[in-house]
Protein backbone atom coordinates (compact mmCIF):
# COMPACT_ATOMS: atom_id res chain seq x y z
CA UNK A 1 0.00 0.00 0.00
CA UNK A 2 2.83 2.37 0.87
CA UNK A 3 4.45 1.66 -2.49
CA UNK A 4 1.22 2.49 -4.31
CA UNK A 5 0.86 5.81 -2.46
CA UNK A 6 4.52 6.63 -3.11
CA UNK A 7 4.04 6.01 -6.85
CA UNK A 8 0.86 8.11 -6.90
CA UNK A 9 2.66 10.99 -5.13
CA UNK A 10 5.54 10.87 -7.60
CA UNK A 11 3.16 10.89 -10.57
CA UNK A 12 1.06 13.71 -9.12
CA UNK A 13 4.17 15.75 -8.32
CA UNK A 14 5.53 15.37 -11.84
CA UNK A 15 2.20 16.43 -13.34
CA UNK A 16 1.99 19.47 -11.09
CA UNK A 17 5.59 20.44 -11.91
CA UNK A 18 4.96 20.13 -15.64
CA UNK A 19 2.08 22.61 -15.30
CA UNK A 20 3.64 24.99 -12.78
CA UNK A 21 7.18 25.25 -14.23
CA UNK A 22 6.11 26.58 -17.68
CA UNK A 23 3.71 29.02 -15.98
CA UNK A 24 6.50 30.27 -13.71
CA UNK A 25 8.84 30.57 -16.71
CA UNK A 26 6.23 32.63 -18.59
CA UNK A 27 5.46 34.89 -15.61
CA UNK A 28 9.15 35.51 -14.84
CA UNK A 29 9.87 36.13 -18.51
CA UNK A 30 7.05 38.68 -18.64
CA UNK A 31 8.53 40.50 -15.62
CA UNK A 32 11.96 40.59 -17.26
CA UNK A 33 10.39 42.00 -20.42
CA UNK A 34 8.67 44.69 -18.32
CA UNK A 35 12.08 45.55 -16.84
CA UNK A 36 13.53 45.99 -20.33
CA UNK A 37 10.60 48.14 -21.45
CA UNK A 38 10.72 50.31 -18.30
CA UNK A 39 14.46 50.86 -18.69
CA UNK A 40 13.93 52.11 -22.24
CA UNK A 41 10.76 54.17 -21.72
CA UNK A 42 10.82 55.77 -18.25
CA UNK A 43 12.56 58.99 -17.20
CA UNK A 44 14.84 58.16 -14.27
CA UNK A 45 18.18 58.76 -12.57
CA UNK A 46 20.14 55.95 -10.93
CA UNK A 47 23.11 56.34 -8.61
CA UNK A 48 24.82 52.97 -8.38
CA UNK A 49 28.04 51.11 -7.76
CA UNK A 50 29.62 48.55 -10.08
CA UNK A 51 31.63 45.86 -8.28
CA UNK A 52 34.00 43.56 -10.18
CA UNK A 53 37.38 41.90 -9.83
CA UNK A 54 38.93 45.20 -10.96
CA UNK A 55 37.43 47.13 -8.03
CA UNK A 56 34.44 49.33 -7.25
CA UNK A 57 33.17 52.18 -9.43
CA UNK A 58 30.56 54.81 -8.57
CA UNK A 59 28.37 55.89 -11.49
CA UNK A 60 25.26 57.90 -12.28
CA UNK A 61 22.95 57.09 -15.15
CA UNK A 62 20.14 59.35 -16.37
CA UNK A 63 17.59 58.38 -18.99
CA UNK A 64 14.62 60.17 -20.50
CA UNK A 65 12.42 60.07 -23.58
CA UNK A 66 11.32 63.50 -24.84
CA UNK A 67 9.11 63.71 -27.94
CA UNK A 68 9.99 60.07 -28.71
CA UNK A 69 13.72 60.93 -28.64
CA UNK A 70 15.71 58.72 -26.20
CA UNK A 71 18.31 60.62 -24.18
CA UNK A 72 20.92 59.21 -21.82
CA UNK A 73 23.90 60.22 -19.72
CA UNK A 74 26.40 57.92 -18.02
CA UNK A 75 28.86 59.68 -15.72
CA UNK A 76 31.76 58.11 -13.81
CA UNK A 77 31.66 59.81 -10.41
CA UNK A 78 35.29 59.24 -9.34
CA UNK A 79 38.61 60.23 -10.92
CA UNK A 80 38.99 62.09 -14.24
CA UNK A 81 35.65 63.01 -15.78
CA UNK A 82 34.42 60.27 -18.11
CA UNK A 83 31.02 60.69 -19.71
CA UNK A 84 28.88 58.99 -22.33
CA UNK A 85 25.84 60.71 -23.86
CA UNK A 86 23.00 59.31 -25.94
CA UNK A 87 20.81 61.33 -28.23
CA UNK A 88 18.61 59.22 -30.44
CA UNK A 89 20.70 56.67 -32.31
CA UNK A 90 24.04 58.35 -31.55
CA UNK A 91 26.27 57.47 -28.58
CA UNK A 92 28.97 60.09 -27.84
CA UNK A 93 32.07 59.30 -25.78
CA UNK A 94 34.13 61.80 -23.78
CA UNK A 95 37.34 60.30 -22.36
CA UNK A 96 40.35 62.14 -20.93
CA UNK A 97 43.22 62.28 -23.41
CA UNK A 98 41.07 61.31 -26.42
CA UNK A 99 39.18 63.29 -29.01
CA UNK A 100 35.42 62.95 -28.39
CA UNK A 101 33.61 60.76 -30.93
CA UNK A 102 30.16 59.39 -31.69
CA UNK A 103 29.09 55.87 -32.70
CA UNK A 104 25.69 54.54 -33.70
CA UNK A 105 23.72 52.54 -31.12
CA UNK A 106 20.34 52.22 -29.44
CA UNK A 107 21.62 52.39 -25.84
CA UNK A 108 24.75 53.20 -23.85
CA UNK A 109 26.69 49.97 -23.46
CA UNK A 110 27.53 49.23 -19.79
CA UNK A 111 25.20 51.93 -18.45
CA UNK A 112 22.97 49.07 -17.29
CA UNK A 113 23.83 45.35 -17.24
CA UNK A 114 23.53 43.66 -20.65
CA UNK A 115 20.62 41.51 -19.50
CA UNK A 116 18.41 44.61 -19.25
CA UNK A 117 18.42 44.96 -23.04
CA UNK A 118 18.06 41.27 -23.90
CA UNK A 119 15.39 39.72 -26.11
CA UNK A 120 13.72 37.51 -23.53
CA UNK A 121 11.48 35.75 -26.05
CA UNK A 122 14.65 34.48 -27.73
CA UNK A 123 16.42 33.67 -24.47
CA UNK A 124 13.41 31.66 -23.22
CA UNK A 125 14.34 28.89 -25.70
CA UNK A 126 17.72 28.31 -24.03
CA UNK A 127 17.48 29.84 -20.54
CA UNK A 128 15.30 29.19 -17.50
CA UNK A 129 13.73 32.20 -15.74
CA UNK A 130 13.27 31.17 -12.13
CA UNK A 131 11.37 33.19 -9.55
CA UNK A 132 13.41 33.45 -6.33
CA UNK A 133 10.90 35.31 -4.18
CA UNK A 134 11.04 38.93 -3.04
CA UNK A 135 13.20 41.18 -0.85
CA UNK A 136 14.26 44.82 -0.41
CA UNK A 137 16.97 46.81 -2.21
CA UNK A 138 17.54 50.53 -1.50
CA UNK A 139 14.50 50.39 0.79
CA UNK A 140 12.29 49.27 -2.11
CA UNK A 141 10.38 45.96 -2.45
CA UNK A 142 11.82 43.86 -5.28
CA UNK A 143 11.03 40.71 -7.24
CA UNK A 144 14.03 38.36 -7.57
CA UNK A 145 14.54 36.31 -10.76
CA UNK A 146 17.36 33.95 -11.72
CA UNK A 147 18.37 33.56 -15.38
CA UNK A 148 20.20 30.27 -16.00
CA UNK A 149 21.32 28.59 -19.24
CA UNK A 150 19.75 25.14 -19.49
CA UNK A 151 22.90 23.49 -20.86
CA UNK A 152 25.10 24.91 -18.06
CA UNK A 153 27.62 26.25 -20.57
CA UNK A 154 27.34 29.94 -19.67
CA UNK A 155 27.26 32.28 -16.72
CA UNK A 156 23.99 33.10 -14.96
CA UNK A 157 22.28 36.21 -13.62
CA UNK A 158 20.22 37.11 -10.57
CA UNK A 159 18.03 40.19 -11.07
CA UNK A 160 16.37 42.28 -8.34
CA UNK A 161 13.58 44.33 -9.95
CA UNK A 162 11.67 47.19 -8.31
CA UNK A 163 8.06 46.09 -7.84
CA UNK A 164 6.54 49.47 -8.79
CA UNK A 165 8.75 50.83 -11.59
CA UNK A 166 10.20 47.48 -12.80
CA UNK A 167 13.65 49.11 -12.96
CA UNK A 168 16.64 46.86 -12.11
CA UNK A 169 17.97 47.74 -8.63
CA UNK A 170 20.56 44.98 -8.38
CA UNK A 171 22.03 42.52 -10.86
CA UNK A 172 24.61 39.83 -10.02
CA UNK A 173 26.58 37.93 -12.66
CA UNK A 174 27.56 34.46 -11.36
CA UNK A 175 29.97 31.84 -12.62
CA UNK A 176 29.04 28.18 -12.76
CA UNK A 177 30.18 27.66 -9.15
CA UNK A 178 27.89 30.43 -7.91
CA UNK A 179 30.72 32.92 -7.34
CA UNK A 180 29.79 36.56 -8.02
CA UNK A 181 31.87 37.92 -10.92
CA UNK A 182 30.20 41.32 -11.18
CA UNK A 183 27.53 43.20 -9.26
CA UNK A 184 25.46 46.23 -10.17
CA UNK A 185 23.71 47.76 -7.14
CA UNK A 186 21.57 50.90 -7.06
CA UNK A 187 22.08 53.17 -4.06
CA UNK A 188 19.35 55.70 -4.84
CA UNK A 189 17.07 56.57 -7.74
CA UNK A 190 14.54 59.14 -8.91
CA UNK A 191 11.76 58.63 -11.45
CA UNK A 192 9.66 61.33 -13.11
CA UNK A 193 9.45 64.73 -14.75
CA UNK A 194 12.37 66.21 -12.80
CA UNK A 195 14.76 63.97 -14.73
CA UNK A 196 13.19 65.04 -18.03
CA UNK A 197 13.83 68.67 -17.13
CA UNK A 198 17.50 67.96 -16.38
CA UNK A 199 17.94 66.10 -19.69
CA UNK A 200 16.18 68.73 -21.81
CA UNK A 201 19.44 70.57 -22.57
CA UNK A 202 20.89 67.49 -24.28
CA UNK A 203 18.45 67.90 -27.18
CA UNK A 204 20.35 70.93 -28.53
CA UNK A 205 23.83 70.09 -27.22
CA UNK A 206 26.77 70.21 -29.64
CA UNK A 207 27.97 66.59 -29.87
CA UNK A 208 31.05 65.22 -31.69
CA UNK A 209 30.71 63.95 -35.26
CA UNK A 210 29.75 60.38 -36.11
CA UNK A 211 32.69 58.06 -36.81
CA UNK A 212 32.41 56.14 -40.05
CA UNK A 213 33.47 52.53 -39.63
CA UNK A 214 34.67 50.42 -42.57
CA UNK A 215 32.08 48.08 -44.04
CA UNK A 216 32.48 44.45 -43.05
CA UNK A 217 33.66 42.15 -45.81
CA UNK A 218 31.91 38.83 -46.38
CA UNK A 219 35.13 36.85 -46.23
CA UNK A 220 35.40 33.09 -46.68
CA UNK A 221 37.27 31.34 -43.90
CA UNK A 222 38.92 27.93 -44.12
CA UNK A 223 37.83 26.78 -40.66
CA UNK A 224 34.63 26.28 -38.72
CA UNK A 225 33.41 25.58 -35.20
CA UNK A 226 32.08 22.10 -34.58
CA UNK A 227 30.33 22.84 -31.27
CA UNK A 228 28.66 25.94 -29.85
CA UNK A 229 26.37 26.44 -26.84
CA UNK A 230 22.66 26.22 -27.67
CA UNK A 231 21.27 29.44 -29.15
CA UNK A 232 24.63 30.91 -30.15
CA UNK A 233 24.83 32.36 -33.69
CA UNK A 234 27.58 33.94 -35.75
CA UNK A 235 26.97 37.69 -36.04
CA UNK A 236 30.12 38.87 -37.87
CA UNK A 237 33.37 37.68 -39.42
CA UNK A 238 36.49 39.35 -40.78
CA UNK A 239 40.12 38.96 -41.80
CA UNK A 240 42.43 41.76 -40.70
CA UNK A 241 46.04 42.65 -39.96
CA UNK A 242 46.88 43.81 -36.47
CA UNK A 243 49.56 46.40 -35.65
CA UNK A 244 53.06 44.87 -35.49
CA UNK A 245 51.72 41.53 -36.76
CA UNK A 246 52.71 40.48 -40.28
CA UNK A 247 50.10 37.73 -40.77
CA UNK A 248 46.33 38.33 -40.87
CA UNK A 249 43.99 37.19 -38.10
CA UNK A 250 40.67 35.57 -39.04
CA UNK A 251 37.80 36.10 -36.62
CA UNK A 252 34.23 35.09 -36.09
CA UNK A 253 32.03 36.92 -33.56
CA UNK A 254 29.28 34.92 -31.85
CA UNK A 255 26.41 35.82 -29.51
CA UNK A 256 23.34 34.23 -27.95
CA UNK A 257 21.76 37.64 -27.35
CA UNK A 258 23.14 37.85 -23.82
CA UNK A 259 26.81 36.80 -23.92
CA UNK A 260 29.25 37.26 -26.79
CA UNK A 261 32.69 35.96 -27.69
CA UNK A 262 35.07 35.78 -30.67
CA UNK A 263 37.03 32.92 -32.18
CA UNK A 264 40.33 34.04 -33.70
CA UNK A 265 42.67 31.96 -35.89
CA UNK A 266 46.15 32.87 -37.16
CA UNK A 267 49.34 31.03 -38.14
CA UNK A 268 51.16 29.95 -34.98
CA UNK A 269 54.36 31.78 -34.15
CA UNK A 270 57.40 30.39 -32.39
CA UNK A 271 56.82 29.81 -28.71
CA UNK A 272 53.04 29.66 -29.08
CA UNK A 273 51.28 27.12 -26.92
CA UNK A 274 48.21 26.43 -24.83
CA UNK A 275 47.33 29.26 -22.46
CA UNK A 276 44.36 30.17 -20.33
CA UNK A 277 43.46 33.40 -18.55
CA UNK A 278 40.28 34.66 -16.94
CA UNK A 279 39.55 38.09 -15.52
CA UNK A 280 36.02 38.51 -14.26
CA UNK A 281 33.54 37.57 -16.96
CA UNK A 282 36.15 37.47 -19.75
CA UNK A 283 38.15 34.39 -20.64
CA UNK A 284 41.08 34.05 -23.03
CA UNK A 285 41.75 30.48 -24.15
CA UNK A 286 44.61 29.79 -26.60
CA UNK A 287 45.83 26.55 -28.10
CA UNK A 288 47.87 25.51 -31.15
CA UNK A 289 46.79 22.86 -33.63
CA UNK A 290 48.04 22.01 -37.13
CA UNK A 291 50.24 25.10 -37.23
CA UNK A 292 47.35 27.41 -36.30
CA UNK A 293 46.90 29.43 -33.14
CA UNK A 294 43.28 29.36 -31.93
CA UNK A 295 42.21 32.01 -29.42
CA UNK A 296 38.77 32.30 -27.81
CA UNK A 297 38.07 35.68 -26.22
CA UNK A 298 34.83 36.60 -24.50
CA UNK A 299 32.14 36.11 -21.89
CA UNK A 300 32.44 32.38 -21.34
CA UNK A 301 33.41 29.98 -18.56
CA UNK A 302 36.89 28.52 -19.24
CA UNK A 303 35.56 24.98 -19.77
CA UNK A 304 33.15 26.23 -22.46
CA UNK A 305 35.89 28.22 -24.20
CA UNK A 306 38.12 25.12 -24.19
CA UNK A 307 35.39 22.94 -25.67
CA UNK A 308 34.78 25.45 -28.49
CA UNK A 309 38.51 25.65 -29.25
CA UNK A 310 38.80 21.84 -29.33
CA UNK A 311 35.87 21.60 -31.77
CA UNK A 312 37.40 23.81 -34.49
CA UNK A 313 38.18 22.01 -37.74
CA UNK A 314 40.22 23.15 -40.73
CA UNK A 315 39.42 22.49 -44.38
CA UNK A 316 42.05 20.53 -46.22
CA UNK A 317 43.35 22.29 -49.34
CA UNK A 318 42.80 20.25 -52.51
Amino acid sequence: MKQIWFSVCLLTGSLLYSNIAPAQQTASGALLQQMSSASRSLSYELAYISISKQGIESLRYRHAVIDKLPLGQLLHMDGPRREVLQRGGGISYFEPGLEPFTLTGDHIVDALPAIVYADFDRLAKYYDFISAGSTRISDRPCEVIRVVARDGSRYSYIVWMDVDTKLPLRVDLLDRDGETLEQYRVISFVVGADVQNVMQGLIKANLPPLLSLPAADNVKLSWSTGWLPAGVDEVARNRRKLPNVSVPVESRLYSDGLFSFSVNVSPAGSGAGQQYYRQGRRTIQTEVRNGNEITIVGELPPATAKRIADSISFKVSP
